[in-house]
């Protein structure tokens, strides 16, 4: 049997990047998927692709930072499969700048989607895993919220505290029969990487040991191991996919 066989999994940031990829492991991997992205464009390509493939999804243009957009997404994603049972915070942006150029709507803007938005969608969801005494939720961190990083006061804040709110839920949710953890991914070969000098690039592969950047199906594999029953007592966990990255 397929390790996600029968379940029923939101992705959020579903349809490009490592929310994409992971959307493409679970589905290999027999699970369900309901997409939630912003870019409806992206959305409607990528679950057209998933149809040719007979996987059972569907697409919801969702913006986590709305509480009740997300509750109304979660209602009709219910109302479809009846149930949920991973749910995988992957949703985030990006405004850099140092401290002293920082505007406040560059702050506001990040703390809103990856913060608040995974706040958003973990108060909607996990009142239906309570009920049914069962879930896996994994959030998605940064190997710069362990470590920090230049010019990323915003972004770090955020990594940072999922990291602490994943912490918080896995004591409230572990009673329920839910598992909560996350993934701190290092440098991924991603768009969020392409605005990064050439200069700095170089750098970041020294000092990671395995000498390349992650791919998204780096990321998807480990959401795809906590996701399944191989992971059941794992709980509170952040587990790192950084190639060994050694910060300065």
């Amino acid at each position: 049997m397929r390790r996600l066989e029968n379940k029923v999994a939101i992705i959020t940031g579903g349809a490009q990047g490592i929310g994409k990829a992971t959307a493409e492991k679970f589905a290999s991997e027999g699970a369900s998927l309901v997409i939630w992205d912003m870019n409806e464009e992206k959305g409607v390509a990528f679950l057209e692709e998933l149809k040719k493939k007979n996987v059972r999804a569907i697409f919801q243009s969702v913006n986590v930072v709305k509480l009740d957009a997300v509750e109304l997404a979660t209602k009709e994603s219910l109302a479809q499969f009846g149930k949920i049972d991973i749910l995988i915070n992957n949703a985030g942006i990006t405004k850099d700048a140092s401290l002293l150029k920082m505007t406040p709507e560059q702050w506001q803007q990040v703390i809103d989607v990856n913060l608040t938005g995974v706040f958003n969608c973990t108060k909607a969801i996990a009142p239906s895993m309570v009920e049914r005494k069962y879930g896996r939720i994994i959030n998605a961190s940064s190997v710069v919220g362990l470590y920090g990083n230049f010019g990323q006061t915003n972004y770090v804040a955020t990594k940072a505290g999922v990291i602490g709110m994943t912490q918080v839920w896995a004591r409230e949710l572990g009673r329920k029969g839910i598992t909560v953890n996350a993934v701190a991914p290092g440098f991924i070969a991603t768009e969020m990487i392409q605005t990064i000098p050439e200069k700095i690039l170089d750098a970041i592969k020294e000092k990671t040991p395995l000498q390349r950047f992650g791919t998204p199906e780096d990321v998807a594999n480990a959401y795809c191991f906590l996701a399944s029953d191989e992971a059941a007592f794992i709980n509170g966990a952040v587990i790192s996919v950084d190639g060994g990255y050694i910060p300065a």
